[in-house]
């Protein structure tokens, strides 16, 4: 399962004016995008990902009207997102499904295939060890690590203090220590068993 950090989301169409009423289809023109990364930092990935989009938005739809206006707009649809995350998770894990993306990237032409295969290999122990984050350990992990988001832009994605950012930082780069500390024990142990 490898999720690809790399791909665009659903570009906006078109922004509405600020003074259309709140509808689904005005929510997704407005933060399809937000939607689409959000699920990702989660570790939604590939076919799976615009499947969870579409489910948030039918979740939206549902429940837009029930959307008091206390926070903000990006907020709530995170909470949307992760919450619709982890139900999928536990779905495919009932069903003990591993999602796959599509075929393997292919290598780029000026690089070796050593390196090419140093890289997905790589880029795999990366995603198995967020895989084994918890959601919400694992997308503030990977705004502030990979996508270099600042903890200002981080707390007005989630809707929280900047202090609340900082403190959940902190907790999921132990969280990923853990992880890291523990993929690099059962490698050494993959390398000793015959």
């Amino acid at each position: 399962m490898v999720t690809n950090l790399e791909s665009e989301p659903p570009s906006d169409r078109s922004t509405p004016p600020p003074d259309r009423p709140l509808t689904t289809r005005v929510v997704y023109e407005r933060h399809a995008n937000h939607v689409w990364r959000s699920l990702q930092r989660l570790g939604a990935r590939g076919a799976e990902l615009d499947d969870l989009v579409q489910e948030v938005f039918i979740v939206v739809h549902q429940r837009l009207e029930s959307y008091s206006g206390e926070g903000t707009l990006p907020s709530w649809l995170f909470g949307i997102c992760l919450r619709v995350v982890i139900a999928h998770r536990r779905r495919a894990y009932f069903r003990r499904e591993r999602v796959t993306d599509s075929p393997p990237e292919l290598a780029e032409p000026s690089e070796s295939p050593e390196s090419s295969a140093a890289r997905r290999e790589a880029r795999a122990k990366l995603e198995r060890i967020l895989d084994a984050l918890e959601p919400e350990k694992r997308a503030i992990f990977v705004m502030f690590e990979i996508e270099k988001m600042d903890c200002a832009q981080i707390a007005d994605v989630l809707g929280v203090p900047v202090g609340t950012v900082y403190s959940r930082l902190h907790t999921a780069r132990e969280a990923f220590r853990r992880e890291l500390r523990r993929a690099v024990l059962k490698n050494q142990v993959d390398e000793v068993s015959p």
